[in-house]
């Protein structure tokens, strides 16, 4: 009799426990989501990617569409239009002032950026001023490293008419102009190392402008940066660290996303991780206490819950 008892509980525990993994496994079965996720070859689309495949596995929707896109404003305005979901955005780009039906609100901060303003080690150039009457690659167009390199430019008076010569182009046509002699040198924003630039320091001396002498003037006008240096051993640089810019990176929604949604977002996001750092080394710097640092940007109230019941 009390082997039959304990039949029929074990029995009971695994009905309501299959019944509940089938609501997890259903949270959200009508829910089609889209990403803007930048180029194919960046971090943003490799998050996006296995983040996808997350999502549709542990919150029972259909598998996010990833789209490819030209990078943070891009994105911001994507996801402004209502054309995606979610949305990778530097911090300088997601936190300009923006009108209409939605707001950007923000599930994290993830990882930072580094910039980078590279020239040839055996060159004149010595600075930022040393630029004037150059050929500069100010990053693609409407990509989020033309973006802060033009803020640069106008800073420093270099975007005065004449002054140097702008090239819109992207980090391969930058390597590839640099090596050819076309450019004299290119702005970057990106994570630490950069493959390219790795690359292309195996093949040619390089290095890159130490900012120390500009970046007050560029954190006061701009305080969304971050001081930061790059270790001359990242790229087996000669001489000291080089003082430079650090760009957060955020993962962006509106203030239309619900807040059930937006919460079970975030909580696979971290649950998910581990495995995500295999995939790419960016994500070894996401973690939960410097994931709330949105400033100016609002956390969505999803994502406040979320952090609420971690404890952060």
């Amino acid at each position: 009799m009390a082997r039959g008892g304990g039949r029929r509980r074990t029995i009971a525990v695994l009905v309501v426990a299959l019944t509940l993994l089938a609501a997890c496994e259903a949270q959200f079965p009508s829910v089609r989501l889209r990403v803007a996720a930048g180029n194919k070859s960046g971090v943003y689309n490799t998050i996006s990617q296995f983040m996808a495949g997350v999502w549709q596995a542990r919150l029972g929707m259909d598998r996010p569409e990833v789209l490819e896109t030209g990078g943070s404003p891009d994105n911001v305005k994507k996801l402004l239009a209502g054309e995606v979901d979610i949305a990778f955005s530097a911090a300088d780009v997601a936190s300009k002032p923006t009108t209409g039906p939605r707001v950007p609100r923000a599930l994290a901060r993830i990882y930072d950026d580094y910039l980078h303003v590279v020239v040839r080690d055996d060159g004149r150039i010595q600075e930022l001023s040393d630029l004037r009457g150059m050929r500069v690659g100010i990053g693609a167009k409407d990509s989020g490293v033309e973006f802060i390199a033009k803020r640069i430019l106008a800073l420093t008076g270099l975007d005065t008419p004449g002054m140097l010569t702008q090239q819109s182009m992207d980090l391969a046509s930058s390597v590839k102009a640099l090596k050819a002699g076309t450019v004299d040198a290119f702005f970057w924003s990106g994570g630490l190392p950069t493959p390219s630039i790795s690359s292309l320091g195996d093949v040619l001396p390089i290095r890159l402008l130490d900012l120390a002498e500009d970046i007050p003037a560029l954190r006061k006008q701009y305080p969304v940066y971050n001081s930061a240096s790059i270790p001359a051993s990242i790229y087996h640089l000669a001489g000291r660290p080089v003082n430079t810019l650090a760009v957060p990176n955020f993962l962006l929604v509106t203030d239309q996303m619900s807040d059930d949604l937006a919460e079970g977002l975030i909580r696979e996001f971290f649950d998910a991780l581990p495995e995500l750092a295999k995939q790419t080394p960016a994500a070894l710097s996401i973690d939960l206490q410097s994931a709330i640092e949105t400033d100016p940007l609002q956390l969505h109230p999803g994502a406040e819950r979320f952090y609420r019941g971690e404890k952060v």
